[in-house]
């Protein structure tokens, strides 16, 4: 948001003969003016071009905070699943953000932003391909949260599902899915948007960064493939016993959490889109309410574990983590901090609590992806409607409203019409999730083969592995993993991994 200034004509003085002498002072004051004016009229312009380069600037490192997101998300996951599958993860994550860049560019962004006639308040019908289009640094940011919300599928939908459906799964959520969700509400023609002066009750949807728009879409689609590809083998049995199959690296979970929050300082202050016009100060307040509710999300999720279980749970703490992070991002930017600590707090019960509903229900998500992106996206939705102040919805949307949060004595319209755009959003993310996925099913395969779950996906996806000194692979140099010499009499070295001989038992 940038101030015009405003160019003042210069009026045309009328000179009398009778007041020459008179003239002559005033035309010799025209003359240093005249330039004066000139030299402001450059400062103007310069100061204008300074604002725009800090607000561009601010928005690419916040893009480019939010793509590096994506090596998070493959540390976390990679983490939290068996070594055998640590190659299939990591390819999902990298060509996620490549078949969606491609695809957003080409769809995409034309049906969440683009401008036509044949827009709609329902989907964008322009700049496809991004023709007559040159807003570059906008392309960026939003294929950014585009990626983000394909890649949270890949973590639920771990160690079973065929690399194959996963690819035309992402192409399908970053081409129509997600962009459609981020027209209703980001757009300023969205039927739910917040950005125009005739929004739906009197605020419009209000999901400041994106806890409905990205993280539960993706989750809604992540809970949708998890109950349509299956359990884990051995993940339950038929006496309703749970079988925790634990992840391989816990270092890698932790590193991936902690790149995910720092990336998540571009996702929730980058939003503001501009420090200028007073956005530094609403991006600062932003930084604040995130890193409140992440503390007090892997805190309390801590805790709860530590009376629940008697020990204290490394893989609940992180992803309370992530919890209190995706909880906040709808009202990151309208609460107090005080506010964000019982968001986030909140968040970091609803992951352990998600994570045991899960399981009673025979629904298994091998690293949390759906208690943290739809069960707290759920709830951060709708604690805008409880918790957003009057003087700070005015700051961040530049509206002067009667309808905020409930506790702080707004009344229920806003957490009516935050409900309203979490049951459209569900709709839309299920129905299409279902019909997506149902089509994969019947055609191409949603599921490997039982020998190549037993196996691995990486042997059997992609003919590697990750660690084939310590999983049966054979090391080129020396023969055998290792580095122990070959023994006597023993075959010609392999120059393929070879898979494992036998499925490792369950631990835990």
């Amino acid at each position: 948001m940038h101030v015009l200034t405003r160019r003042l004509p210069i009026r045309r003085l009328l000179v009398r003969p009778r007041t020459r002498a008179a003239a002559v002072f005033v035309g010799a004051l025209a003359a240093f003016a005249i330039p004066g004016f000139a030299a402001a009229q450059e400062g103007t312009e310069v100061l204008d071009d300074l604002a725009a380069a800090i607000d561009t600037g601010w928005l690419m490192l916040a893009a480019i905070l939010v793509f590096f997101m994506q090596a998070g998300f493959a540390l976390v996951e990679s983490g939290f699943v068996r070594s055998k599958n640590v190659v299939n993860i990591l390819m999902k994550n990298v060509l996620d953000a490549c078949f969606g860049g491609l695809v957003y560019f080409a769809v995409g962004y034309g049906l969440a932003y683009g401008v036509s006639s044949a827009s709609t308040s329902f989907f964008g019908a322009g700049n496809f391909f991004l023709t007559d289009f040159t807003d570059y640094p906008t392309w960026f940011f939003q294929f950014v949260f585009a990626a983000t919300a394909a890649t949270i599928v890949s973590g639920a939908m771990a160690e079973r599902t065929r690399f194959g459906a996963y690819i035309l799964y992402t192409i399908a959520i970053t081409a129509l899915i997600y962009p459609i969700v981020t027209h209703w509400v980001w757009d300023g023609s969205g039927w739910l948007t917040a950005f125009t002066d005739d929004p739906i009750g009197d605020n419009g949807f209000v999901d400041f960064a994106g806890s409905t728009v990205v993280h539960s879409v993706g989750g809604w689609a992540a809970l949708v493939g998890a109950i349509m590809v299956g359990p884990r083998l051995g993940k339950y049995t038929a006496d309703g016993r749970v079988n925790p199959i634990v992840g391989h690296s816990m270092p890698l979970g932790t590193l991936g959490v902690l790149v995910l929050w720092l990336g998540w300082y571009g996702f929730n202050a980058g939003s503001t889109l501009g420090l200028t016009g007073g956005f530094a100060a609403i991006a600062a307040r932003v930084a604040v309410t995130t890193t409140l509710a992440a503390a007090a999300g892997a805190t309390v999720s801590m805790l709860i574990s530590w009376v629940r279980y008697g020990k204290s749970d490394l893989s609940l703490s992180l992803n309370g983590v992530l919890g209190g992070l995706v909880a906040i991002t709808a009202g990151t930017a309208t609460v107090e901090p005080w506010a964000a600590v019982i968001i986030g707090g909140i968040g970091g019960g609803v992951i352990v609590f998600g994570v045991e509903l899960l399981d009673r229900l025979k629904i298994d998500d091998p690293v949390g992806a759906v208690p943290v992106h739809l069960f707290n996206g759920i709830w951060g939705t709708l604690a805008v409607g409880l918790f957003t102040t009057q003087g700070y919805m005015g700051d961040a949307y530049g509206v002067e409203t009667a309808s905020y949060g409930l506790f702080m004595g707004g009344g229920v319209n806003m957490l009516l019409v935050q409900l309203l755009g979490v049951a459209s959003v569900a709709a839309w993310a299920v129905g299409t999730s279902v019909v997506l996925f149902g089509l994969i099913k019947l055609t191409v395969g949603l599921r490997v083969t039982e020998a190549e779950e037993l196996s691995g996906l990486d042997v059997g996806e992609h003919g590697m592995e990750s660690y084939p000194e310590f999983t049966g692979g054979r090391d080129p140099f020396s023969g055998y993993s290792g580095g122990a010499p070959a023994p006597a009499g023993a075959p010609a070295m392999a120059t393929q991994p070879v898979p494992n001989p036998a499925p490792r038992p369950q631990q835990g």
